[in-house]
């Protein structure tokens, strides 16, 4: 006997923050490089490059928000559910880059100082913060709960973080004319993001390993299948995420006697769904494991 559910969550559509923070930090990184220009300055147009990488992680986010939503079809049973996940890892990855960038760029400076123009950086790092803050506030409240939109927040955080650290060391400089502290204060924000980033890489990691959500206790879990009424074995129990918000889980229940099982597994479902969050249920009702032949000898027992 196979029982599914399926709940489905109320996702905030973040379609239109999407646009406003990718309209915005188009704009940002025209005036970055018109200033970088203007001035001469090789700094700002460098950020600039830097800032378009940010253009380009909120549009892998914001196409695997996107495509999330596509329907099921016969080749794809799930959808595109599995994009938000290829996302964030893709967002992880560019943000390791653009700490990398900016880790190079600060050893060179340290190398060689150059004069840096202080007042100009000053104004725009100041834009930058109000774009950057602005942004990362759009999703801000999907944080916790979508790791693809914790993406984007840490992209925009770690950015608004990077300019407001440019616009002190910029009124620094300007006070003591001691050029070193530009690329000192961009090594010290480079080592903040990288530990920021670092959680966001082996969640994003570990989900697309088909690993067990980190919020999901599987001893808990295993508890609460086994203590049913009339169940005497779990096996064969496999929890994954379908996206960065949404968890699957299939299980076989030994259940010796013969009851009303669409009455359990109806109420397993709600309970599953409320306490922990599992949206996508298939279970497996057996009077034995041994009458139902399918525990593959691979596979432990839980």
């Amino acid at each position: 006997m196979h029982q599914c559910a399926h709940h489905h969550h109320d996702v905030q559509n973040y379609g239109p923050a999407f646009a406003i923070g990718v309209g915005l930090n188009v704009a940002f990184v025209l005036i970055e490089a018109g200033f970088g220009f203007w001035t001469d300055s090789l700094a700002l147009l460098a950020d600039a490059g830097h800032n378009l990488s940010d253009v380009l992680g909120l549009l892998m986010a914001w196409g695997g928000f996107a495509l999330s939503k596509v329907r099921p079809s016969s080749t794809r049973t799930y959808g595109w559910r599995s994009t938000t996940i290829l996302a964030a890892l893709f967002n992880a990855l560019l943000l390791l880059v653009a700490i990398g960038g900016i880790t190079w760029e600060a050893i060179e400076r340290l190398r060689e100082p150059s004069m840096v123009a202080a007042p100009t950086i000053i104004i725009v790092a100041l834009i930058g913060v109000a774009i950057n803050t602005l942004t990362a506030l759009l999703f801000m409240r999907g944080r916790h709960g979508d790791l693809n939109i914790r993406g984007a927040y840490l992209h925009m955080a770690a950015d608004a973080l990077l300019s407001l650290g440019v616009a002190v060391a910029g009124g620094l400089i300007l006070w003591t004319q001691w050029n070193w502290i530009d690329p000192v204060t961009s090594l010290v924000i480079a080592a903040v993001i990288f530990v920021a980033t670092i959680g966001l890489l082996r969640e994003s990691v570990d989900l697309v390993l088909q690993a067990v959500p980190p919020e999901i206790d599987m001893t808990e879990l295993t508890t609460y299948l086994v203590e049913l009424p009339g169940v005497s074995e779990v096996h064969d129990l496999h929890v994954w995420a379908m996206s960065t918000t949404e968890i699957a889980l299939t299980a076989h229940l030994v259940k010796p006697e013969l009851a009303n099982d669409d009455e359990l597994l109806s109420q397993l479902a709600e309970d599953l769904h409320h306490d922990f969050n599992i949206g996508h249920t298939t279970i497996q009702i057996e009077r034995s494991v041994q009458a139902a032949n399918c525990h593959q000898a691979d596979e432990g027992t839980l």
